[in-house]
């Protein structure tokens, strides 16, 4: 009885844990669609909304690097809960604000709830399920992303006003906090909860402490990269087939699609694949395919082979991130965990900037083409970070077994 309890509390889990992660990506696809009518609203110029991305990265970034402290003094449930609640008031603001200065302060807001809800899902993620099941976690912030334009679409061509997209999304956030609170003590029910995200005092390390550790650093600078490459591809493709090469709106348009569902669809894939390739090869073999698809595309042209480069490079990107977090637990240890999760997140919110930021200002001066390169070489640079983060990992791994049988040897003395 007790273990068919436990099996139906931990399918509730999974499907609020699945729950969350597309209400995690149905904000980011709605600003892009809704932003022409804001802008005609407010009576703004085309970009101010950089202001509201700053204030949104700037919330993230706060929240999701100081995750592992949040998770100190809470609970992930109820952490989770007042995320969603945050990013349900600012969403529903967003929808009443009375002028343009009150949207991006929810900005803030947004952010913050949206970084606590990425990294404390995914610090749960981590030491809970396994590498499939947070593939497929991952897969869910794509139908998220996916359906957030669908959504605006539809709300606009309705011939209804942009602020009822944000209000149907906050709502479904609401119904979220609500479905956290009252599910708040099944986050924590087994025993381990404690010492798998290293909330109790005996396991619990610093921000600093967590920061000194080489291999964190090392996967502070992967998530940084992966998530600035994943970035820059769907960002700048677009204006390098379209005004680099002169390839037809229409294609180009339907190539920027294929690498987005490409990347929901490879981790559908990596979960299945989970099952019987450990995670350091699949690791391998899609950073190889990052870095090959990513050559195609700088050297492929205007032809086809351009552009099955780029599918090729969101179909290898797909299980990068989320088989990153899953071994997080292995490479930094428990006591880490909480606060490498969210540094990691973090360092991902600054790759997804700043990269793309980066590539505009070297194309503005070098020309589209620069894009390719960029792409590519970023990609060796990965495979490097990676080599580095994997040897570390050995290293330290090989030291803990060695202080182990020292330990066993003294005790049976």
């Amino acid at each position: 009885m007790h273990r068919n309890g436990s099996h139906k509390h931990s399918l509730i889990l999974v499907a609020l844990a699945y729950a969350s992660f597309i209400s995690l990506g149905l904000p980011d696809g709605l600003n892009g669609v809704a932003w022409p009518s804001i802008r005609a609203g407010f009576n703004l110029p085309i970009d101010a909304l950089g202001s509201l991305l700053v204030m949104f990265t700037a919330g993230y970034l706060l929240s999701s690097f100081s995750s592992g402290q949040l998770l100190a003094r809470m609970s992930v449930g109820a952490l989770l809960a007042l995320s969603c609640l945050a990013t349900a008031t600012s969403l529903v603001g967003y929808a009443f604000a009375p002028a343009w200065r009150v949207m991006v302060g929810l900005g803030l807001l947004s952010g913050m709830g949206a970084g606590a809800i990425d990294a404390g899902l995914n610090t749960f993620a981590a030491t809970r399920f396994s590498a499939r099941t947070v593939n497929w976690l991952h897969a869910c912030y794509g139908v998220g992303a996916a359906s957030g334009p669908v959504i605006m679409t539809r709300v606009l061509a309705s011939h209804h006003p942009w602020q009822r997209g944000y209000v149907i999304v906050g709502t479904w956030q609401l119904l979220l906090a609500v479905s956290f609170t009252f599910t708040r003590k099944l986050w924590s029910k087994t025993d381990t909860d404690a010492r798998s995200l290293g909330t109790n005092s005996a396991t619990r390390a610093t921000s600093l402490s967590t920061l000194r550790v080489p291999i964190v650093r090392l996967s502070i600078a992967v998530f940084f990269v992966y998530t600035g490459i994943e970035a820059s591809a769907g960002t700048w493709a677009f204006s390098l087939f379209t005004e680099g090469r002169g390839i037809s709106l229409m294609t180009s348009g339907t190539w920027v699609s294929i690498y987005w569902g490409s990347l929901t669809a490879g981790r559908l894939a990596a979960g299945f694949a989970a099952g019987f390739l450990s995670v350091q090869r699949l690791l391998s073999a899609s950073l190889l395919g990052v870095a090959l698809g990513a050559t195609m595309l700088w050297l492929g042209g205007a032809s086809i082979f351009s552009f099955v480069g780029l599918g090729f490079m969101g179909f290898a990107c797909a299980p990068v991130f989320p088989s990153m977090i899953a071994a997080t637990p292995a490479r930094v240890g428990v006591t880490h965990t909480s606060n490498a999760v969210g540094f990691q997140i973090a360092a991902a919110v600054l790759g997804q900037s700043l990269f793309p930021a980066l590539i505009g200002v070297m194309a503005r001066r070098l020309g589209l083409e620069i894009v390719g390169v960029a792409l590519a070489f970023s990609a060796v640079v990965l495979i490097g970070l990676h080599l580095s983060l994997t040897s570390a990992g050995s290293r330290a791994a090989r030291a803990i077994g060695n202080r182990l049988i020292e330990t066993s040897d003294r005790n049976v003395k």
